[in-house]
């Protein structure tokens, strides 16, 4: 298991929500979520079922306001006191010790909840509500989260930002 930075936490919300987009749909199955939870640091045993899927895909869905900003803080109040409890040190399965702030038997789901909600909400505090975005091409929908301060950020990538940029010139040339 990865250690639970704060970085970690953030990355695991935005790659959260941007499982669905307007490209096909990340999350298609309980293997698809089990892969997802894999490549962010999370270590076996990981058993999920199609209620899990249902679940993880419902979370993610009441993540996406936080990106969109007023809705933010509302929403992440509404899951840190649906889903986070008093922090506690656990080092299960053979991990190295690390925070967790979900009921010891959550369902990844509630896991997922209470830690994105948690990372976002530390996240918030530190550079604002700002500092969250959703992607500004005109075809995209993914979100990020940009930690400098002085350097405001509109699109998802430098892609993104090319690809508009080039069909912004385009467009005046006609």
């Amino acid at each position: 298991m990865e250690i639970q930075s704060p970085d970690r936490l953030i990355r695991l919300a935005v790659d959260l929500v941007n499982t669905r987009t307007r490209d096909p749909e990340k999350l298609t199955s309980p293997a698809a979520v089990r892969a997802f939870l894999l490549e962010h640091g999370e270590s076996e045993p990981i058993e999920l079922g199609e209620d899990d899927l249902t679940a993880v895909r419902a979370v993610r869905e009441r993540l996406r306001p936080v990106f969109h900003g007023a809705e933010g803080p509302r929403v992440l109040n509404e899951l840190l006191a649906e889903y986070a409890v008093r922090p506690y040190l656990s080092d299960h399965d053979g991990s190295p010790w690390h925070l967790h702030v979900a009921e010891p038997d959550a369902s990844w789901a509630e896991w997922l909840a209470a830690t994105t909600a948690l990372g976002l909400a530390t996240f918030v505090a530190g550079h604002g509500f700002e500092a969250l975005g959703v992607c500004a091409a005109v075809d995209c929908e993914r979100v990020f989260a940009n930690p400098a301060e002085r350097r405001p950020r509109r699109f998802c990538t430098p892609r993104c930002s090319s690809r508009t940029r080039v069909a912004s010139y385009r467009a005046r040339q006609k």
